[in-house]
Protein backbone atom coordinates (compact mmCIF):
# COMPACT_ATOMS: atom_id res chain seq x y z
CA UNK A 1 0.00 0.00 0.00
CA UNK A 2 1.01 3.70 -0.42
CA UNK A 3 1.21 4.95 2.84
CA UNK A 4 3.35 1.92 4.26
CA UNK A 5 5.75 2.89 1.26
CA UNK A 6 9.45 3.81 2.98
CA UNK A 7 8.18 2.34 6.56
CA UNK A 8 10.12 -0.40 8.02
CA UNK A 9 8.71 -3.62 7.10
CA UNK A 10 6.84 -5.63 9.77
CA UNK A 11 8.35 -9.22 11.07
CA UNK A 12 7.63 -11.94 9.28
CA UNK A 13 5.88 -14.62 11.63
CA UNK A 14 6.80 -18.26 11.76
CA UNK A 15 4.18 -20.29 13.80
CA UNK A 16 4.89 -23.08 15.31
CA UNK A 17 2.75 -26.29 15.99
CA UNK A 18 2.36 -28.83 18.42
CA UNK A 19 3.63 -31.40 15.95
CA UNK A 20 7.24 -28.88 16.13
CA UNK A 21 6.96 -27.92 12.50
CA UNK A 22 7.12 -24.32 11.48
CA UNK A 23 4.88 -22.27 9.15
CA UNK A 24 5.61 -19.33 7.15
CA UNK A 25 3.48 -16.90 6.96
CA UNK A 26 4.59 -14.47 4.40
CA UNK A 27 5.37 -17.88 1.82
CA UNK A 28 2.59 -19.88 3.44
CA UNK A 29 5.56 -22.56 3.58
CA UNK A 30 6.76 -24.97 5.91
CA UNK A 31 10.25 -24.15 7.32
CA UNK A 32 12.96 -25.77 9.22
CA UNK A 33 15.80 -24.38 11.85
CA UNK A 34 17.99 -24.14 9.00
CA UNK A 35 15.69 -21.84 6.62
CA UNK A 36 15.21 -19.75 10.06
CA UNK A 37 19.33 -19.75 10.29
CA UNK A 38 19.80 -18.38 6.84
CA UNK A 39 16.85 -15.33 7.23
CA UNK A 40 18.91 -14.33 10.34
CA UNK A 41 21.89 -14.49 8.03
CA UNK A 42 20.07 -12.42 5.47
CA UNK A 43 19.12 -9.99 7.99
CA UNK A 44 15.19 -11.16 7.60
CA UNK A 45 13.36 -9.80 10.92
CA UNK A 46 10.85 -12.73 12.36
CA UNK A 47 9.15 -13.18 15.19
CA UNK A 48 7.87 -16.98 16.37
CA UNK A 49 4.65 -17.58 17.98
CA UNK A 50 2.97 -20.68 19.02
CA UNK A 51 0.29 -21.19 16.76
CA UNK A 52 -1.99 -22.49 19.48
CA UNK A 53 -1.40 -19.96 22.55
CA UNK A 54 0.13 -17.45 19.97
CA UNK A 55 2.61 -16.85 22.41
CA UNK A 56 6.06 -15.21 21.41
CA UNK A 57 8.75 -18.19 21.54
CA UNK A 58 11.52 -16.54 19.63
CA UNK A 59 14.17 -16.52 22.21
CA UNK A 60 13.67 -20.54 22.42
CA UNK A 61 13.64 -21.01 18.90
CA UNK A 62 16.80 -19.11 17.94
CA UNK A 63 18.76 -20.67 21.09
CA UNK A 64 17.35 -24.09 19.39
CA UNK A 65 19.21 -22.57 15.93
CA UNK A 66 22.22 -22.20 18.19
CA UNK A 67 22.06 -25.41 19.56
CA UNK A 68 21.58 -27.24 15.94
CA UNK A 69 24.40 -25.26 15.07
CA UNK A 70 26.65 -25.93 17.43
CA UNK A 71 25.99 -29.79 17.20
CA UNK A 72 26.76 -29.91 13.25
CA UNK A 73 30.64 -28.86 14.45
CA UNK A 74 29.64 -25.70 14.03
CA UNK A 75 31.36 -24.44 17.83
CA UNK A 76 31.38 -20.87 18.03
CA UNK A 77 30.64 -19.96 21.91
CA UNK A 78 33.70 -21.26 24.15
CA UNK A 79 32.81 -24.06 27.29
CA UNK A 80 34.18 -21.41 29.90
CA UNK A 81 32.14 -18.61 28.27
CA UNK A 82 28.76 -21.00 28.43
CA UNK A 83 29.12 -21.94 31.80
CA UNK A 84 29.95 -18.56 32.84
CA UNK A 85 26.12 -17.38 31.01
CA UNK A 86 24.62 -20.50 32.77
CA UNK A 87 25.86 -19.09 36.51
CA UNK A 88 24.25 -15.95 35.87
CA UNK A 89 20.70 -17.02 35.02
CA UNK A 90 18.36 -15.84 38.64
CA UNK A 91 21.59 -13.80 39.49
CA UNK A 92 21.17 -9.87 40.44
CA UNK A 93 23.32 -8.49 37.50
CA UNK A 94 21.85 -10.79 34.78
CA UNK A 95 19.97 -7.29 33.42
CA UNK A 96 23.28 -5.61 33.65
CA UNK A 97 24.97 -8.58 31.62
CA UNK A 98 22.37 -8.49 28.94
CA UNK A 99 22.82 -5.23 28.24
CA UNK A 100 26.69 -5.84 28.36
CA UNK A 101 26.47 -8.63 26.04
CA UNK A 102 24.63 -6.78 23.52
CA UNK A 103 26.70 -3.62 23.44
CA UNK A 104 29.45 -5.78 23.17
CA UNK A 105 28.12 -7.70 20.47
CA UNK A 106 27.07 -4.38 18.27
CA UNK A 107 30.76 -3.27 18.63
CA UNK A 108 32.06 -6.70 17.47
CA UNK A 109 29.62 -6.72 14.37
CA UNK A 110 30.74 -3.24 13.32
CA UNK A 111 34.62 -4.45 13.80
CA UNK A 112 33.79 -7.55 11.75
CA UNK A 113 32.38 -5.17 8.87
CA UNK A 114 35.67 -3.01 8.75
CA UNK A 115 37.34 -6.15 8.88
CA UNK A 116 35.72 -7.30 5.65
CA UNK A 117 36.28 -4.19 4.00
CA UNK A 118 39.91 -4.03 5.01
CA UNK A 119 40.09 -7.62 3.37
CA UNK A 120 38.00 -6.84 0.22
CA UNK A 121 40.23 -3.83 -0.29
CA UNK A 122 43.65 -4.49 0.37
CA UNK A 123 43.74 -7.89 -0.49
CA UNK A 124 41.06 -9.13 -2.87
CA UNK A 125 39.23 -11.52 -0.52
CA UNK A 126 42.25 -13.45 0.58
CA UNK A 127 42.46 -13.79 4.50
CA UNK A 128 45.29 -12.02 5.63
CA UNK A 129 47.22 -13.86 8.70
CA UNK A 130 48.56 -11.21 11.11
CA UNK A 131 47.18 -7.96 12.62
CA UNK A 132 43.50 -9.27 11.41
CA UNK A 133 44.01 -12.84 12.92
CA UNK A 134 45.62 -10.71 16.13
CA UNK A 135 42.01 -8.42 16.23
CA UNK A 136 40.14 -11.28 16.49
CA UNK A 137 41.43 -13.29 18.90
CA UNK A 138 41.74 -9.78 21.33
CA UNK A 139 37.99 -9.59 20.74
CA UNK A 140 37.90 -13.55 22.07
CA UNK A 141 39.80 -12.85 24.63
CA UNK A 142 38.22 -9.73 25.54
CA UNK A 143 34.35 -11.20 25.84
CA UNK A 144 35.89 -14.18 28.35
CA UNK A 145 37.41 -11.89 30.28
CA UNK A 146 34.10 -9.76 30.46
CA UNK A 147 32.51 -12.68 31.94
CA UNK A 148 35.48 -13.47 34.43
CA UNK A 149 35.36 -9.97 35.45
CA UNK A 150 31.55 -10.02 35.88
CA UNK A 151 30.92 -13.72 37.46
CA UNK A 152 29.75 -13.39 41.12
CA UNK A 153 31.91 -16.26 41.92
CA UNK A 154 35.05 -15.07 40.75
CA UNK A 155 36.07 -12.16 43.06
CA UNK A 156 39.07 -9.87 41.73
CA UNK A 157 42.20 -11.18 41.92
CA UNK A 158 44.50 -10.72 45.11
CA UNK A 159 41.02 -10.00 47.41
CA UNK A 160 38.88 -12.81 49.06
CA UNK A 161 35.18 -12.38 49.01
CA UNK A 162 34.11 -10.59 52.22
CA UNK A 163 31.64 -12.80 53.78
CA UNK A 164 29.50 -10.44 56.58
CA UNK A 165 29.20 -7.04 53.84
CA UNK A 166 25.62 -7.65 53.86
CA UNK A 167 23.90 -4.57 51.65
CA UNK A 168 26.59 -2.57 51.43
CA UNK A 169 29.01 -4.90 50.60
CA UNK A 170 26.84 -5.67 48.02
CA UNK A 171 27.05 -2.16 47.03
CA UNK A 172 30.16 -2.10 46.44
CA UNK A 173 30.93 -5.61 44.45
CA UNK A 174 28.19 -4.48 42.16
CA UNK A 175 30.05 -0.87 41.67
CA UNK A 176 32.86 -2.56 40.73
CA UNK A 177 31.13 -4.68 38.24
CA UNK A 178 30.11 -0.84 37.01
CA UNK A 179 34.06 -0.04 36.76
CA UNK A 180 34.96 -2.84 35.28
CA UNK A 181 32.15 -2.89 32.38
CA UNK A 182 33.63 0.99 31.49
CA UNK A 183 37.01 -0.60 31.65
CA UNK A 184 36.03 -3.18 29.14
CA UNK A 185 34.32 -0.47 27.13
CA UNK A 186 37.27 1.33 27.08
CA UNK A 187 39.08 -1.58 25.66
CA UNK A 188 36.28 -2.16 22.42
CA UNK A 189 37.49 1.69 21.88
CA UNK A 190 41.13 1.19 21.98
CA UNK A 191 40.37 -2.09 19.24
CA UNK A 192 38.25 0.33 17.79
CA UNK A 193 41.14 2.78 17.71
CA UNK A 194 43.28 -0.20 15.94
CA UNK A 195 40.89 -0.45 12.88
CA UNK A 196 41.13 3.17 12.46
CA UNK A 197 44.99 2.86 12.07
CA UNK A 198 44.68 0.22 10.34
CA UNK A 199 42.54 1.79 7.48
CA UNK A 200 44.83 5.25 7.78
CA UNK A 201 47.99 2.96 6.71
CA UNK A 202 46.09 1.12 4.24
CA UNK A 203 45.34 4.58 2.41
CA UNK A 204 48.90 5.64 2.94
Amino acid sequence: MAEDEGTKAAPVTIKKYANRRLYNMATSSYVTLGDLARMVKDGVEFVVADAKTGEDITRSVLTQIIVEEEAKGHNLLPIGFLRRIIAFYGDNMQSLLTQYLEHSMSAFTSNQERMRRYIEESFGGMFPFGPIESMGKQNIAMMEQAMRMLSPFAPPAGKEPNSGAGEAGAGVEEKRAEDRIGELQARIDALQKQLDELNRAKRG
